[in-house]
């Protein structure tokens, strides 16, 4: 599981849509790194960067942080952020400004800010695609857990906690709001296949791939390049 989903509580067998979200979540982080990855020209590997950073963008424009979250994470994943030639011929502008959208300082506040603006378009919307609002879903998760754990039902002078319950209420009750939009996207079969079924990379796969495309810099990097290379590849 990536970095961004650790911290969370454990899922039980009653939470079997929630793990699977959170498992899309990695999985889309990791197609990212393996598609820029996996070409062995860096023109090619730049091109699939550039595609996935305006695949970012879209992603922010119509709402949808969950996924640019996980494009994000799969795209300053270590294998992906060390190809140096790779990021030099990219144009970066517009990932640093997604980037610091969805930056962790300050608990997600610039995040946090966003999503604010996209519930009021919601509010407002005259159209279904106005209306979307996908949040970082393990955030969101994260929040309601904390929430619920951190709060006491009960106040010192044992009236209920109204505003915890208050605060529970308003983050699910807007969840299910966002859930229940109907997407106003036609969907591909052919690009649902894929995302479900594309061939990914593991950690390791991804750093044999990356040292492969560019070659490692230091010692560390060497030691590990010729280590995966005999237990991937059965080379020396």
């Amino acid at each position: 599981m990536s970095s961004v989903c650790q911290g969370l509580p454990c899922f039980s067998d009653k939470t079997n849509n929630l793990e699977a979200y959170v498992k899309w979540f990695n999985r889309l982080c990791y197609l990212v790194a393996t598609e820029i990855c996996m070409p062995a020209k860096k023109k090619q590997r730049a091109q699939v960067v550039e595609f996935f950073i305006d695949v970012a963008r879209e992603c922010f424009n119509i709402g949808n942080f969950n996924s640019l979250m996980a494009i994000i994470s799969g795209m300053n994943m270590s294998p992906v952020s060390r190809l140096k030639k790779t990021w030099a011929k990219v144009k970066t502008a517009k990932f640093f400004i997604l980037e610091h959208q969805m930056d962790p300082t300050g608990n997600f506040c610039n995040y946090r800010t966003a999503l604010r603006g996209a519930a009021h378009r919601s509010l407002t919307a005259h159209s279904s695609r106005e209306k979307i609002v996908i949040p970082f879903f393990s955030l969101l998760i994260k929040d309601i857990y904390f929430l619920n754990e951190g709060c006491a039902n009960r106040l010192p002078n044992g009236h209920v906690n109204f505003e915890k319950f208050l605060e529970l209420a308003k983050q699910v009750g807007e969840f299910i709001t966002w859930k229940q939009v109907e997407c106003p996207f036609e969907q591909d079969p052919s690009i649902t296949h894929y995302l479900h079924t594309a061939p990914i990379f593991s950690e390791d796969g991804l750093y044999l791939a990356s040292y492969e495309s560019e070659s490692p810099e230091n010692q560390t990097e060497k030691e590990r390049w010729k280590s995966l290379r005999s237990s991937i590849l059965g080379k020396t």
